[in-house]
């Protein structure tokens, strides 16, 4: 499956890659040495948990790449009055009879704890361009869902708090 990114989780991804070949793989190089150079390989604790993290960040990088490589660009811009990426929502559950607030992100960042809801998630896909007031119905499946509306909408452009997802 192809991920959908914003230019802004492009970026982020990028740096974090530069990041890891630049820094981080060198103190894990340089970490694998250092527990080599104690000796007995066998029995060396250091030199399995350093090699563990190198391989580790290798992976991460490995991952991040492909994932860059076969992403699918999505724009993060929507209109004045309707639901877009990056915008909080405030949404009324009608079989429940509770309101919550989430915000709308690509799928590299939902964090359902966080109420980061993404646009590939059944109730992102129903909320996305849709204006306030707007009752829409969630499907699950074919044969089940649930009705919500869109309270209000908040415009969120400032997405530097927000994290990628690490595997």
């Amino acid at each position: 499956m192809r991920e959908r990114l914003t230019k802004s989780d492009v970026e982020k991804i990028k740096a974090e890659i530069e990041y890891r070949k630049l820094t981080v793989r060198k103190e894990a190089i340089e970490a694998v040495k250092e527990a080599r150079a104690q000796g007995d390989l066998s029995e060396n604790f250091e030199y399995y948990a350093a090699k563990r993290d190198k391989n580790k960040n290798e992976s991460r990088i490995n991952y991040l790449e492909r994932m860059l490589k076969t992403a699918e660009i999505v724009s993060d811009d929507s209109r004045a009055d309707e639901v877009g990426m990056n915008n909080v929502v405030e949404i009324y559950f009608e079989d429940e009879d509770e309101t919550e607030t989430y915000k709308l992100v690509t799928s590299i960042r939902g964090n359902s704890l966080d109420n980061k809801i993404s646009i590939e998630s059944p109730l992102g896909k129903a909320v996305l361009g849709h204006k306030v007031g707007d009752r829409v119905k969630v499907k699950i499946s074919d044969t089940a869902g649930y009705y919500v509306e869109i309270r209000k909408i908040e415009k969120n452009t400032d997405d530097t708090e927000d994290q990628i997802k690490s595997f």
